[in-house]
């Protein structure tokens, strides 16, 4: 997911890179005060700007938009930033595998913090186990590492054929 939304991104960011004069000036505005609001108070929308520059661009995904996900690989926090503005919406972020049948975590849609993939989903719980051949600790400061193990109703029990 992350590639197509860096894809978006660069569409987006060549969009306000060409334009020139009042054009360029409104929307080198609308996307800064955006961005201020963002990280200063979590705000995704603006009156003004959202009608005057962003509704736009909304349009490329259809316009109504509530929210995006995002998973399978980390992605850049300054793509992230650009995106939740401009769309004036939260993107979630999550980690899953294939035997978790999708997210085993995700961001709350009101956490402004970027760079992370959240808490755990309402029916897993999850622990980090001790690897010592790789010398990865649950009880490392400041960083806890290890394996991370998962248990819900959304992890299966096995692999086809192999149980």
């Amino acid at each position: 997911m992350p590639r197509l939304y860096n894809k978006i991104y660069a569409k987006i960011k060549a969009g306000f890179e060409g334009a020139t004069g009042i054009k360029k000036f409104l929307a080198d505005q609308a996307l800064a005060a955006k961005l201020h609001n963002y990280h200063s108070n979590a705000s995704y929308t603006h009156g003004c700007y959202d009608m005057l520059v962003f509704n736009k661009i909304k349009v490329l995904l259809g316009g109504k938009i509530e929210f995006m996900v995002t998973g399978s690989a980390p992605i850049d926090r300054e793509v992230l930033a650009l995106l939740k503005v401009c769309f004036a919406c939260p993107i979630l972020e999550g980690y899953g595998l294939s035997e978790t049948s999708a997210a085993a975590t995700a961001s709350h849609k009101d956490d402004p913090n970027l760079g992370h993939v959240g808490g755990p989903v309402r029916c897993n719980k999850l622990r980090l186990k001790d690897v010592p051949e790789m010398n990865y600790f649950a009880t490392d400061k400041p960083f806890p590492r290890g394996e991370i193990q998962m248990k819900g109703a959304n992890v299966f029990g096995g692999y086809f054929k192999r149980e």
